[in-house]
């Protein structure tokens, strides 16, 4: 025969200060869970929307994986539209985009400064990275810039310091805020953009860092590629942007195992704080346990009753903490070395926090129960 339901509930009941620490703990353990899933998730996400398919990079060969590194000839966006067929051309617009991308200081009005991450483009610039979407203001014009949703996450700033009108300051020349973008949670976000001749005056450079092609169904990457290594003078190489983030997916792998470890490694705490506090808590009824068995519930049936009061408990924190991160965490801002992306709290996060709340509600209760189930019934029912 297996105790009431309401009997574990009402227990809950009876010891507040108790049920109420408990809770706060397993809410606090699963809050940290939450926290590192949402980073994993955020950066995935971050990277796996950032490549578009039918876009192919071109930059340097000595660059590495690091395009910031990069620096190609300042003919090379010509050349390929001269020498390769399949880009996209609409009403006598090619979409290729010559870019410089650097990482520089940047110094807003309130004397804060950061290292932020600004591009100089063009208006074909748009026609390649086709999800971005000016959701604020106006395209840059001559000493304008604008910035993305996360930009001011990777400055270390506050929103207010680089809103539309605000100045900011790098590579020595002051910049004015024309408009924002988003583009649906990707690595641009953390960037800023003003004007390729601009920023190439500024930084006194006539190269580029690198060269977006959109290609047609019709074309081939393969087919710029090849380009690419037929012209061993030009030191370039072409990439489809999806398989770059693709390798930094895999360069920042090493992160993503340190941050599931620390996962585990907190759980683990839980799981010992858990125990130790169900230890007291089972302590303090093994007359109470005795005395159920004297009249005749089985051992069965007084486990799973703990077991009930300790998953009761890990479920109303887990909740707690689910609603805590979807109001407060989800979408917040992390800066990091690509930049800045948001926590995100997605249904798999939710699973996995809530799936660790449970875990840690019954591997906490089952091993005190256990043992004081061991003891003899009459000795127990002499314990104070």
């Amino acid at each position: 025969m297996l105790l009431p339901w309401e009997y574990g509930v009402r227990n809950l009941a009876r010891r507040p200060m108790r049920t109420l620490l408990t809770l706060i703990a397993l809410a606090t353990v699963i809050m940290l869970v939450f926290v590192v899933v949402g980073f994993i998730r955020g950066l995935e996400r971050s990277l796996s929307t950032s490549g578009d398919e039918d876009v192919v990079l071109v930059y340097s060969v000595n660059s590495e994986e690091n395009i910031e590194n990069s620096a190609i000839a300042a003919q090379i966006p010509a050349l390929l539209t001269a020498s390769v067929g399949g880009t996209v051309s609409r009403f006598g617009m090619t979409h290729v985009s010559p870019e410089l991308y650097m990482g520089t200081r940047v110094k807003n009005e309130l004397d804060e400064a950061g290292l932020g991450l600004v591009r100089g483009v063009t208006l074909a610039t748009p026609l390649v990275r086709r999800s971005v979407r000016l959701v604020e203001g106006d395209w840059p014009q001559a000493g304008e810039v604008i910035v993305g949703r996360l930009a001011a996450a990777k400055l270390g700033s506050s929103e207010d310091a680089i809103t539309l009108g605000k100045t900011l300051e790098f590579e020595g020349k002051q910049w004015t805020v024309s408009g924002r973008f988003a583009s649906g949670g990707s690595a641009y976000e953390s960037e800023i953009w003003c004007r390729l001749e601009d920023f190439q005056a500024a930084t006194k450079r006539q190269d580029l860092s690198l060269v977006a092609m959109l290609i047609s169904p019709e074309g081939s990457a393969g087919e710029v590629s090849l380009f690419c290594k037929e012209r061993t003078d030009l030191e370039v190489r072409a990439i489809r942007e999806t398989d770059y983030y693709a390798s930094l997916q895999q360069h920042y792998r090493p992160v993503r195992l340190l941050a599931w470890s620390v996962v585990v490694m907190v759980s683990a705490a839980g799981i010992f704080a858990g125990l130790n506090m169900m230890y007291g808590a089972v302590a303090g009824r093994v007359r109470e346990i005795a005395t159920l068995q004297a009249v005749g519930f089985r051992r069965r049936a007084i486990v799973l009753s703990l077991v009930q009061e300790g998953v009761l408990l890990a479920a109303s924190g887990s909740l707690l903490s689910g609603v805590l991160a979807l109001t407060a965490l989800n979408g917040m801002a992390v800066r990091f070395t690509m930049g800045a992306f948001a926590l995100r709290i997605d249904s798999v996060a939710i699973l996995i926090g809530c799936g660790v709340g449970v875990v840690l509600g019954v591997v906490g209760a089952l091993p005190p129960a256990l043992k004081a189930l061991r003891s003899e019934v009459a000795t127990s029912l002499k314990s104070v």
